[in-house]
C-alpha cells in the first residue's frame, strides 16, 4: 500500500513540473507552488498578466479511468475555494481579480497531453457560504 502512494505521489509531482513548465511557456508567472492550510491544497499560484490564478493540477498516466479533469468535482471545487481564500487573507491581498484554472496532463504510450481549462469552475453564493 505504501509503494502505491508513493507511486500516486511521484506521478503527481511529475504533472505538476509538467503543468508548470506549460503555464511559464504560456507566460504565466509562477508565484508559489504546494500552498498548504488546514483545508488541503493548491498545487499551482500563478500570473496571468494581473489576474490570480489557483491551479489545480490532475495527472493520468496508461490512460487511467476517465479524464484527468473530471476528478475535479463540487467537494474537490469547494475546498479548493477553502485554500484559496486562506491565500488571500494570509497574504493581504484585497480586491484582485482571481480565477480556478485545472491543468490536465496525461501520459501514453511515452506521449504527454496537456489540457488547460481556464475559469475552469466558478464559486457561487451557496458554495462560498461553505468557505468559512
Amino acid at each position: 500500500m505504501n509503494k502505491s502512494g508513493g507511486y500516486r505521489q511521484r506521478v503527481g509531482k511529475e504533472g505538476e513540473e509538467t503543468a508548470a513548465r506549460y503555464l511559464e511557456n504560456k507566460g504565466y508567472f509562477i508565484v508559489e507552488r504546494n500552498f498548504r492550510s488546514i483545508h488541503g491544497e493548491i498545487d499551482i499560484i500563478a500570473k496571468d498578466g494581473e489576474m490570480l490564478v489557483f491551479v489545480e493540477v490532475k495527472t493520468n498516466i496508461r490512460g487511467g479511468f476517465g479524464n484527468p479533469e473530471e476528478r475535479v468535482d463540487y467537494k474537490k471545487q469547494v475546498k479548493l475555494g477553502q485554500v484559496a481564500a486562506e491565500y488571500l487573507q494570509t497574504s493581504g491581498l484585497e480586491n484582485i481579480d482571481c480565477r480556478f484554472d485545472v491543468v490536465a496532463v496525461s501520459r501514453t504510450g511515452g506521449k504527454t497531453k496537456i489540457k488547460h481549462i481556464e475559469n475552469a469552475f466558478w464559486l457561487d453564493s451557496e458554495s462560498s457560504e461553505k468557505l468559512f
